[in-house]
């Protein structure tokens, strides 16, 4: 009788982890991405640019002068869905990137006076500065890295690349696309139109304790000109 319960938790415990099922609770943000105003309580940190046309945000640097990234100003929950869509309009090179759980090295917050000026969107102030945050690169198509496609996901400081997941979005597509990003406590998922390309735990030693709470922010290479429209942030349940 022991070895058939055993055998059971063996094989069935780890089949229901895999097949846990993340919930949306409260909507605790939503943006369209609609006008001006939408985002006027935004910051937008290197040489970027967002205009709207026909009610939808477009980001881009002028010139392709400068790395951007542009933060939401709400600190959200360690555990949480993110949803939005985004089109690529520049298909010659580019990469788009979502920051999550940013936080200062000392908890507080990456807008505190305390920390760093990032003026410039170097990516180093990111992922090798004085903050805490996960980063997943939904699109991939770098100068120095042409038609790469694969959607890394790297835990900061210090630019661990924890996995190198599937496709994201293709390189060529001028579609819109649907993201959709889960945090849960160690888990992390993240879908483009409903198709899983990174999927990973963070076990809390390898690489550091899980981050938790912070902020949300988009970042482009200065090449790179995409749209954004429909950003929401759930509390996330299990």
């Amino acid at each position: 009788m022991k070895k058939i319960i055993i055998a059971y938790l063996m094989f069935f415990v780890p089949l229901a982890l895999m097949s846990q099922e993340y919930k949306k609770g409260k909507l605790l943000y939503s943006n369209s991405f609609s006008n001006e105003s939408d985002v006027k309580d935004w910051k937008m940190e290197g040489n970027g640019k967002v205009e709207f046309i026909n009610g939808i945000m477009h980001m881009y640097s002028p010139q392709e002068s400068s790395h951007h990234v542009f933060w939401c100003p709400y600190d959200f929950p360690g555990n949480f869905i993110a949803e939005w869509d985004a089109q690529n309009y520049e298909t010659d090179a580019g990469l788009a990137i979502v920051f999550f759980c940013a936080k200062g090295l000392n908890g507080q917050s990456i807008f505190d006076s305390s920390m760093p000026k990032r003026s410039t969107g170097v990516f180093t102030d990111y992922t090798k500065g004085a903050m805490n945050c996960y980063h997943i690169s939904y699109y991939a198509n770098a100068k120095d890295d042409a038609h790469r496609e694969t959607a890394n996901l790297r835990k900061n400081k210090g630019f661990h690349l924890v996995l190198s997941g599937e496709r994201g979005i293709p390189v060529e597509s001028l579609s819109l696309h649907h993201l959709k990003l889960i945090k849960y406590e160690g888990k992390i998922q993240m879908f483009v139109d409903d198709r899983k390309i990174i999927d990973w735990t963070d076990d809390g030693v390898t690489f550091g304790k899980i981050l938790e709470d912070g902020k949300i922010g988009f970042r482009q290479m200065q090449w790179t000109h995409f749209s954004y429209k429909n950003f929401k942030v759930w509390d996330c349940k299990n």
